[in-house]
């Protein structure tokens, strides 16, 4: 009913700058929330940012001041600009959402994307 698809990973140097998107299709009515969340190899899930539908953020206290998230809610799409990354950003970045359906707009259920691979090295 949903689907989630992530764009934008790739290889980058050391210092360089990513714009991953997230776009959201389906039977959707609204997204509440929109959100990054990283998974370096070994490492568990880790939040990287997260935005609501009135433009709040909350950012990881590690990407902060490197990081930025962003909406189009008429596109149902969502971006993180990613910058001065290094090494330790090596990650599958996964975009997440908080959506109710057109078909039951009462319930709010997370959904998630497939993931990019997002590397950095020189």
């Amino acid at each position: 009913q949903v689907q989630l698809v992530e764009s934008g990973g790739g290889l980058v140097q050391p210092g360089g700058s990513l714009r991953l998107s997230c776009a959201a299709s389906g039977n959707i009515f609204s997204i509440d929330l929109m959100g990054w969340y990283r998974q370096a190899p070994g490492k568990q899930r880790e939040l990287v940012a997260t935005i609501i539908s009135g433009g709040t953020t909350n950012y990881a206290d590690s990407m902060k001041g490197r990081v930025a998230i962003s909406r189009d809610n008429a596109k149902n799409t969502w971006f993180l600009q990613m910058n001065s990354l290094s090494p330790e950003d090596t990650a599958v970045y996964y975009c997440n959402a908080d959506i109710r359906l057109v078909t039951d707009k009462g319930f709010l259920s997370r959904y998630w994307g497939q993931g990019t691979q997002v590397t950095v090295s020189s």
